[in-house]
């Protein structure tokens, strides 16, 4: 392949997973394609959590948020709508984001569609720098903001790079245009081992699992792309994060591991063949383990250790 179908197939890489105006970047994609460098972080990210994230002591994955929304300017939408306990969980993260020092922090409590047409609201998320879901039922978090005027605003500014764009557990689990909505675990693949519908389409390439060694999640996500194999799967542990980045990496964080889960060139599944309760055959499902600081190229669907990318 030369360099110049390369550099094409990056590009529309780059807009199936971020879409982003690719003129923004490109005059990035041909250094890390043919370069050894790693590009830059930017600042704004969509940070995917995978739950439980550190909220009382070294507060990492926070702290990073708070920071990419623009630290003592900082101007916070909590969205605690995924929650049964809106109300208490927002109090918490305000609470926190507050002693960090941000300038502006909302709690948008919605509890009614109706709501997500409020100007009040929608002026804020117009006007914000960070945007933070919180935990709780992704069911009942895309019941209340999918197809509405303030999550289409809130996607729109995540995927332009104008905001920090967070969601802890359930609010990691919206992300993708597929949403693991529910399942079990601990066993072989099988399609009656995963429930899915369709999330907010944030990410819309990705599948997102999380809790996700905690809850030995693995065949579930297995599960989830072996339904939708041109979907990447992205699993993710507690009080771990997910980073993606504006440059096209994912930058892992956090305590715990990422796996991706990558479908390009997966050859056979015979998940339209077997039973619901019938094991599943996957054939060349590519698994990459991501810890700590370790990074994740898009533009040539490699992952990255300690400045050493696989060839």
């Amino acid at each position: 392949m030369n360099k110049g179908s390369v550099y094409t197939s990056v590009m529309k890489l780059w807009e199936r997973f971020f879409p982003i105006a690719p003129e923004l970047v490109a005059s990035q994609i041909e250094s890390q394609v043919f370069g050894e460098n790693m590009p830059q972080s930017t600042k704004t990210a969509i940070m995917v959590i995978g739950g439980a994230e550190d909220k009382v002591h070294g507060r990492e994955i926070l702290q990073n948020f708070f920071g990419r929304s623009g630290s003592a300017e900082a101007r916070i939408a909590i969205i605690p709508s995924a929650s049964r306990e809106p109300a208490i969980i927002g109090d918490r993260y305000l609470t926190i984001f507050g002693e960090m020092g941000a300038k502006g922090i909302e709690i948008l409590d919605i509890r009614d569609r109706e709501q997500c047409e409020d100007p009040l609201m929608q002026s804020y998320v117009e006007n914000c720098t960070g945007v933070f879901m919180t935990g709780g039922d992704q069911l009942r978090l895309c019941g209340l903001l999918a197809d509405t005027p303030l999550m289409k605003t809130v996607r729109q500014r995540a995927q332009q790079g104008d905001i920090t764009l967070a969601g802890t557990s359930a609010g990691a689990a919206v992300m993708g245009h597929y949403m693991i909505a529910g399942g079990g675990s601990g066993e072989s693949p099988n399609r009656s081992l995963v429930d899915m519908t369709t999330g907010l389409g944030i990410i819309p390439e990705v599948i997102v699992d999380q809790h996700f060694h905690n809850r030995n999640r693995m065949a579930r996500l297995m599960s989830a792309i072996a339904a939708y194999p041109d979907c990447m799967g992205i699993g993710i542990d507690e009080d771990t994060c997910a980073l993606f980045e504006g440059d096209g990496t994912l930058q892992v964080i956090g305590k715990g591991t990422v796996t991706i889960l990558d479908s390009s060139e997966l050859c056979y599944t015979n998940h339209t063949k077997v039973g619901a309760t019938d094991p599943l055959s996957i054939g060349n499902l590519r698994l990459h383990i991501l810890s700590h600081s370790d990074r994740y190229d898009f533009h040539r669907r490699l992952p990255v250790f300690s400045g050493c990318s696989i060839a």
